[in-house]
């Protein structure tokens, strides 16, 4: 009996339209061709090419590619979720440049930008000519941003901004930056408002992070804020309050509950393939029972979590997704890609934890994706408020 791949094993192609299966190999083609050859170098140099990539992944249409006109692509979101799915195969850091651009930055302009905003940044952030970045998260205040500290203030017609966040992906690299601050409009939560800063802007500076042991073929960056000062013309006329970041996250986090499936899938293909060539006891190691049962039980969790990220892709595409749905899929196939790439690299040994394998660089990865966009404690809270009808986050 010859052996099936995972998606041969469950049918994936056939829950797929042509279109989305002709995307998905698309971008799994410029992953295998492009990425891979060279991401294991970036992830341990700490340094990956943004610009060359931007264009590239510009021409590919993948920045803002679920979002319509501006030169975006206008696809599906499940579609978005494929392409999501195969840049996280290759790594994490890959396709949160894409998120972040697409799904945050570009989102927020597109919903609630001016025309102006979206007529000036949009068509250049879709063609990869413009990198932004989206600017939420402070160093004390991440899971509850209602309490940031950086702040907008009038004076005159203009705004000035002060203030820094935190863990901003993109940053140091990025030629516009969407910030969230606390107004001084007499509106209280709703005067948290979003500002579309260029990052030339006299007093904003993205001082990069180092000594990450995780996402480091990827940008992350402070942002720090010295009286900004912006138009008027500067901030996001299309929403107030919490709303507004909290929609582009939703967003982001969508682009995960696929994306971590990708690097979970890498990482089991990547031991059935050792298991089948590693030889113990002078018969190969998938031969063994143990091994087949590891094998299977990550397969089975891979599979209901891709069942599950199509059939909420669907619901997203009828539009009638609500975030305690994104929060399940997000909360639940994060937490399996973490437990699977862990348990495949149980099987690799000691080959599993150096970068000639993709394993153990997935693993670290995903510690990453396992908090941001929202930790599982949150997501396990938001789902506990949706069977219960109790708020427990105080």
């Amino acid at each position: 009996m010859s052996a099936q791949t995972i998606g041969d094993l469950f049918g994936f192609d056939d829950i797929l339209d042509a279109d989305e299966r002709e995307i998905r190999d698309t971008v799994r083609r410029f992953g295998d061709e492009r990425l891979r050859p060279h991401v294991g170098e970036w992830f341990e140099n700490a340094h990956l090419p943004v610009r060359e990539l931007a264009s590239e992944l510009g021409e590919l249409g993948l920045f803002g590619m679920h979002l319509t006109g501006y030169g975006c692509a206008g696809m599906s979101a499940t579609t978005y979720g494929l392409a999501c799915q195969e840049l996280e195969a290759v790594d994490s850091g890959l396709r949160s440049f894409v998120s972040v651009q697409g799904s945050l930055a570009m989102f927020a302009i597109h919903a609630f930008g001016s025309d102006e905003q979206k007529d000036e940044w949009l068509p250049k952030m879709s063609a990869g000519q413009a990198i932004g970045c989206f600017g939420l998260t402070e160093a004390d205040y991440g899971s509850n941003p209602g309490g940031m500290r950086t702040n907008a203030k009038h004076d005159g017609d203009d705004w000035v901004l002060n203030g820094s966040k935190m863990w901003i992906t993109n940053g140091s690299v990025a030629d516009v930056a969407v910030i969230w601050a606390r107004t001084d409009l007499d509106e209280g939560a709703r005067g948290i408002r979003g500002f579309v800063v260029p990052t030339d802007t006299p007093g904003f500076s993205a001082p990069e992070i180092k000594r990450k042991l995780s996402l480091r073929a990827s940008v992350t960056s402070e942002l720090v804020l010295e009286d900004v000062r912006l138009p008027a013309s500067a901030m996001l006329p299309g929403v107030t309050g919490l709303k507004g970041p909290l929609s582009c996250l939703n967003e982001a986090r969508f682009g995960i509950v696929f994306g971590s499936l990708g690097a979970a899938r890498d990482c089991l293909e990547t031991a059935i393939s050792y298991a089948a060539d590693r030889e113990v006891f002078d018969k190969p190691l998938s031969a063994y029972q143990l091994t087949q049962a590891k094998l299977a039980d990550m397969a089975l969790e891979l599979g209901k979590g891709q069942l599950l990220a199509v059939h909420l892709g669907r619901i997203k595409d009828r539009g009638e997704i609500r975030p305690e749905q994104i929060s399940t899929g997000k909360l639940n196939n994060v937490r399996e890609s973490i437990q699977i790439a862990r348990e495949c690299r149980t099987i690799l040994g000691a080959n599993g934890i150096t970068l000639e394998y993709p394993i153990i660089r997935h693993i670290n990865n995903l510690e990453s994706v396992l908090t941001y966009e929202g930790t599982s404690e949150m997501h396990q809270l938001t789902v506990g408020k949706a069977l219960t009808g109790r708020d427990a986050f105080r």
